[in-house]
């Protein structure tokens, strides 16, 4: 039998030879993993520095924004600043009334101010179809001189301009809603630049034109006891077989003349401020005159609807008075009969009759 307790040389040369290799491997397998270690440990520190500038950075942000939301607090306060404006308005960088004045005017000016005038327009062409307009039952053919040359010539000056400025002011401020849907933004902004201007230089000659017309009338246009009787009676325009006494100006035009003598100033001096802003008009002046001078045209506007339907096809031989500056003697004693009256005890004989006199006129006095 052979003993195999003992081992040959070879074979602990061999194990020998393995216990070598793998203490070799051990040692670059453990030389190559505590480099990892360290990897993990730095990434997951990194991670914790990663983490913590986020919120660094989150909170840096969140105070930049607030500081930046504090400065423009401040500056919509009136806080002084630099800014390159002179005058009233030097140092100040946001004039936050701005934003008031567009939603005023984008909202309520322009919504009630298309309410008041479609309603106007609405109620005159209902009226027109219901009671029609007030005829003449007869004409004399005799006529009174009412108007003057002068007073002709500057009425029309001043109804020709108001005309151009209603159509201008109403373009400017309505264009957008209105006109864009219509013609197109390219069309509207050509339009508006012509407007503008046009708007601008018409303005002064209609001052003076409306001056020039309102002063002589003023005192014919003071109130007087009869007509309230004018206004209780509707102007005879409810009952048409009744006429209300009125002097050379009845009670409805004294209500125009004096609407448009207040509204007229209104307009003017609101006027001024957006014509010359140069003069050192502080913005917030600029918002209130540019609200006020919308309301008062718009007003004014609404109101001439009226006068103009009443002084054409609303009353026969009405434009007749305004064109040739004669009007027929009935015309004159139906809507005017204190001024006929008047003008008959002062002896005046009515101008020669351009019509030959026919049956059931009376003769001149």
């Amino acid at each position: 039998m052979v003993d195999r307790t003992k081992s040959s040389p070879g074979s602990s040369q061999r194990r020998k030879m393995r216990r070598i290799f793998w203490s070799i491997a051990l040692v670059l397998g453990l030389s190559m993993a505590l480099p990892l270690t360290g990897l993990l440990v730095t990434g997951n520190m990194a991670g914790e520095a990663v983490a913590q500038q986020s919120q660094d950075d989150a909170a840096a942000l969140a105070q930049s924004e607030q500081q930046r939301r504090d400065f423009w607090r401040q500056a919509r306060q009136g806080v002084s600043g630099y800014s390159a404006v002179e005058g009233p308005e030097t140092g100040v960088l946001i004039q936050s009334g701005g934003d008031v004045w567009r939603s005023v005017r984008e909202g309520p000016v322009k919504f009630w101010g298309g309410i008041v005038l479609l309603a106007t327009l609405a109620m005159l062409i209902l009226f027109h179809l219901v009671a029609g307009a007030v005829k003449l039952e007869q004409r004399t053919g005799r006529t009174i001189t009412r108007w003057s040359v002068f007073e002709r010539t500057i009425h029309w000056f001043t109804a020709i301009l108001f005309i151009i400025l209603a159509i201008t002011g109403l373009s400017l401020l309505f264009g957008r809603t209105v006109l864009i849907p219509v013609i197109g933004k390219e069309g509207f902004a050509a339009w508006a630049a012509l407007a503008k201007p046009i708007h601008d230089w018409l303005a002064v000659p209609f001052i003076i034109g409306l001056v020039l017309m309102m002063v002589p009338w003023l005192k014919d246009s003071l109130p007087k006891a009869h007509d309230w009787t004018w206004i209780k009676m509707g102007g005879g325009y409810l009952d048409k077989s009744k006429h209300p006494p009125a002097g050379f100006v009845n009670a409805g035009e004294k209500i125009w003349y004096w609407f448009l003598f207040f509204g007229g100033i209104v307009l003017t001096i609101s006027g001024v401020f957006l014509l010359f802003p140069n003069l050192g008009f502080e913005r917030g002046a600029m918002q209130l005159a540019s609200i006020a001078h919308a309301i008062s045209g718009v007003a004014l506007i609404a109101f001439s609807l009226g006068h103009i339907y009443l002084g054409t096809i609303g009353n026969e031989g009405s434009l007749e008075g305004m064109v040739t500056g004669e009007v027929d003697e009935a015309w004159a004693k139906a809507h005017h009969s204190i001024w006929y009256d008047e003008i008959k005890k002062q002896g005046s004989r009515p101008a020669s009759s351009s019509a030959p006199q026919g049956a059931g006129q009376a003769p001149a006095t």
